[in-house]
């Protein structure tokens, strides 16, 4: 067996873990910071219970996606704050700008040079500052991914600040918290989640330790995503939010794939475009490229019976029928239009997620994927 390594966050996992992240704070002894979405209400009740710990905290929204200019502005805002830690509450793009925070606030750099592709790649020098993770979405994992997401509009690209130490001190995943999300956030969330299953499933650089993750997580994924779009399901919930903290896991200490390498300059180049929306709709037809390249491998095969037992589907090309039908939109819907598709794929071939791609995958088929994602099925 191939030597390999697993990093992890401090994980708790269940109903009702969520509150366990007031005494974790102001066991930090110094202000706290919340990041929380646009709107403050979800959020109250985690400020409620530090204000009545004594530790009023200073809370952020994140109104939208993470990009650089918003990364830099609130860095600047909060520099002086003199934070202890930071929590992050709410979907990837809250929990990914947390993680940006406390990465730079130390940092004596400019952001960018911390950036992937089109930046300098640089590590960070200063320990970040303690950050913890509640996820409120069952999708990105971005609470125990070594990564942030950070859009850069002026090159039309979304790119990592990446580091061993951006992981959080503590992820606390609680289904509870997702209960009564719309469904348009389930499916696209959901797709995210199982996506992030497949892909470091039949990638290069699987590990007996991120297959085991995968092999676990999947049917689970499929049946809560499938449950769920019949109707509210606690149990449902359950099983999307463990598919997507091991998803996170398994990327974070494997790799992804093309649906990934296309995801990132797609969320640059249409950012109304929802990252998990953009996964599923990319997802069978970069299913059914790397299978065309690879028609011997097992593993497809294997995650091929899995999709169509758990959704009653005849093959994986009805996938995209399935996603469709429950409202996911095209790539077109979306807003990425032809033209795009050439740029997108240029990008993609750059990106460290198609480095870990099962088959190689030409601009041409690339363009392909992208043309079979825009239209409708």
């Amino acid at each position: 067996m191939a030597p390999f390594g697993f990093s992890a966050p401090v994980i708790r996992f269940g109903r009702g873990v969520a509150h366990e992240a007031v005494p974790a704070a102001i066991a930090y002894n110094g202000p706290v910071i919340v990041v929380h979405g646009k709107r403050p209400g979800p959020a109250a009740w985690l400020v409620e219970a530090l204000t009545t710990a004594g530790r009023a905290p200073i809370c952020l929204p994140c109104p939208r996606e993470p990009d650089l200019p918003m990364v830099e502005s609130a860095r600047r805002e909060l520099s002086g704050a003199n934070a202890a830690v930071i929590i992050g509450l709410g979907g990837g793009a809250v929990i990914d700008f947390g993680k940006a925070l406390a990465a730079l606030i130390p940092a004596s750099r400019p952001a960018i040079d911390h950036l992937e592709i089109v930046g300098k790649g640089l590590p960070l020098y200063a320990a970040p500052l303690p950050f913890i993770a509640i996820p409120t979405t069952a999708g990105t994992g971005a609470e125990v991914t070594k990564n942030a997401v950070i859009g850069v509009p002026d090159h039309g690209r979304k790119v990592s600040l990446r580091d061993a130490r951006t992981l959080a001190d503590l992820a606390l995943v609680d289904p509870a918290l997702t209960d009564g999300c719309p469904n348009s956030v389930t499916l696209a969330s959901g797709l995210d989640a199982i996506t992030q299953v497949i892909e470091p499933y039949l990638c290069t650089r699987a590990t007996p330790m991120t297959d085991a993750l995968c092999r676990a997580a999947l049917p689970r994924g499929l049946s809560g995503l499938a449950r769920l779009m019949e109707g509210e399901d606690p149990a449902a919930r359950d099983d999307l939010a463990f598919c997507a903290l091991s998803g996170g896991l398994a990327l974070a200490n494997s790799g992804l794939g093309a649906v990934h390498g296309l995801a990132g300059p797609i969320g640059g180049m249409a950012p109304a475009a929802a990252h998990g929306a953009v996964c599923g709709a990319l997802l069978p037809h970069v299913f059914i490229a790397n299978t065309s390249a690879l028609p011997a491998r097992r593993r497809f095969r294997e995650v091929e019976a899995m999709i169509c037992s758990a959704l009653e589907l005849p093959d994986i090309k009805a996938l995209a029928t399935w996603t469709h039908a429950r409202g996911l939109p095209t790539l077109s819907d979306m807003g990425l239009t032809r033209r795009d598709h050439r740029a997108v794929a240029e990008a993609a071939l750059e990106s460290s997620s198609m480095k870990a791609n099962p088959a190689p995958l030409d601009h041409e088929r690339l363009c392909a994927i992208l043309a079979a994602a825009s239209a409708a099925p």
